[in-house]
C-alpha cells in the first residue's frame, strides 16, 4: 500500500508506516502525478481535494487532518465511493488558547466585556464553555444549533453588539445560512467602533477589501490568522490590522498531533485494524510563577510573537508569489507550541486566580 501525505503532519510516519510506504510532501505541491499509483491519501487545509486531484488515480482513501472540509469535493469522492475522515474538533483547544492570548495581550478588562462568537461547533463551542467557566457575558449565532445544544444563542444583529466578536464558522457558499463574506461592509457598520473583532475560522467569511477600506481610521482592533487569497494575501491588510498571524491558531503541537491521530483512527477501522495505542506522558510539567491570568497565559504562548514574525517575513516582500511562499514558510517552520496543559502554575494564596486557571487546564499548586 502507498501512502502519500503532507509533509506538514507530525506523526504521519510513526502512525502509518506499519500499514504501507509513507512518501512525504508539501501539501500545496501535490499534484495527481503523486497519486498515480497510490492508495491514500492524507492532506491538512492547503490541498484542494477534489477530481482534478483524483481522477485516473487508485486512492480509495482520503484522510484531512483538520477540522475543516470546505477544500474537499466531498460530492466527488461519494461518486467515486472513496472513503474520507476528517479531524473534527481535534484542534479546538488550540484555537481557543489563540484566542485567550490575544484578548490577554489586547483587552486588559476582557474578562468585564461582552462576548460574541459567531459558530458554535467544536471550536466555538469550546470557547463558549470556557469563557462562561471564567463568568464572561456571552452571546452566540449559529443558526444549526437550539438552546439545548448551547446557552447564550441569539440574533446575528445581537452578536455585533458585542465589544468583541470571535468568528469560528466553516465557509460555506451555498444554503440557508452561507458564510462567505458574512462579515460584509452593512455587518461591519454595525459592528461598534473600539471593538475587537477577531477571524479564527475560514478567512472569506470577512471581506477583507471592505475591512480594509471601513478600518483605514482603525476604529476596531482586528485579529486576522485567516485571510482571503491565502497564502498570497494583502500587505495592506497585514499592515492595518492590530495582529496578523499566518493561519495557525490551531498550530499547537497537541493539536496537529491529533488530527493525525484521529484520521488514523478511521484509516484502521477502513482496514479492518486495531488502532495505534496513544503514548503516555514523556514529559515533565514546566513550571510558572504568575501572579495574573494574563500573566501565565502570555508565559505560556503571546500571539505578538507569531505577529511579529509575520510582519518581518512577509511585508518587505516585493510581489505576490514571494508574500505566498513566506506565508507557507511561516506555517511549515512553526515553533513549538503547546498548550496549557502542560504548565504548572504557583499561586500564592490566590483562590480566584487558582480557580481561573485550573479552569484553563493549568495544573496548580
Amino acid at each position: 500500500m502507498k501512502i502519500v501525505a503532507d509533509d506538514n503532519m507530525p506523526l504521519v510516519r510513526e502512525l502509518f508506516s506499519p500499514y504501507g510506504e509513507v512518501v512525504t510532501c508539501p501539501g500545496r505541491e501535490l499534484t495527481a502525478a503523486h497519486l498515480v499509483d497510490a492508495d491514500v491519501l492524507l492532506v491538512r487545509s492547503v490541498t484542494p481535494v477534489n477530481a482534478a486531484l483524483l481522477e485516473g488515480s487508485p486512492v480509495q482513501f482520503v484522510g484531512s487532518a483538520t477540522i475543516g472540509v470546505d477544500h474537499v469535493d466531498m460530492d466527488y469522492l461519494a461518486s467515486r465511493n472513496i472513503r474520507f475522515a476528517s479531524a473534527p474538533g481535534c484542534n479546538a483547544n488550540a484555537v481557543v488558547q489563540y484566542v485567550l492570548s490575544a484578548l490577554c495581550r489586547l483587552r486588559p478588562g476582557w474578562l468585564r466585556e461582552t462576548v460574541g462568537i459567531v459558530g458554535c461547533g467544536n471550536v466555538g463551542g469550546r470557547l463558549y464553555r470556557t469563557l462562561r467557566v471564567l463568568g464572561v457575558d456571552c452571546r452566540c449565532y449559529d443558526p444549526f444549533l437550539d438552546n439545548a445544544t448551547i446557552g447564550g444563542l441569539t440574533t446575528f444583529e445581537r452578536v455585533l453588539e458585542a465589544d468583541i466578536l470571535c468568528l469560528h464558522t466553516p465557509l460555506t457558499i451555498g444554503g440557508p445560512y452561507p458564510t462567505h463574506h458574512m462579515l460584509n461592509e452593512a455587518a461591519l457598520m454595525n459592528f461598534a467602533p473600539g471593538g475587537l473583532l477577531l477571524n479564527a475560522g475560514r478567512g472569506p467569511v470577512v471581506d477583507n477589501a471592505t475591512l480594509l477600506r471601513l478600518n483605514r481610521g482603525e476604529q476596531w482592533q482586528v485579529v486576522l490568522d485567516v485571510w482571503e487569497s491565502e497564502p498570497e494575501i494583502s500587505l495592506p491588510l497585514l499592515e492595518q490590522v492590530t495582529i496578523g498571524t499566518p493561519h495557525i491558531a490551531g498550530y499547537s503541537v497537541d493539536g496537529k498531533i491529533n488530527g493525525t491521530r484521529m484520521v488514523c483512527e478511521v484509516f484502521c477501522q477502513w482496514l479492518g485494524q486495531p488502532s495505534p495505542e496513544k503514548p503516555g506522558r514523556d514529559e515533565a510539567v514546566q513550571w510558572l510563577r504568575a501572579t495574573s491570568l494574563a500573566e501565565s497565559v502570555l508565559a505560556v504562548y503571546d500571539i505578538a510573537d507569531d505577529d511579529r514574525r509575520m510582519r518581518e517575513a512577509l511585508l518587505s516582500a516585493r510581489d505576490p508569489a514571494a508574500v505566498g511562499f513566506g506565508f507557507d514558510q511561516l506555517r511549515k517552520t512553526y515553533p513549538a507550541r503547546r498548550e496549557f496543559q502542560h504548565f504548572g502554575v504557583r499561586v500564592d494564596s490566590d483562590e480566584s486566580l487558582a480557580r481561573q486557571l485550573a479552569a484553563l487546564e493549568f495544573m496548580v499548586v
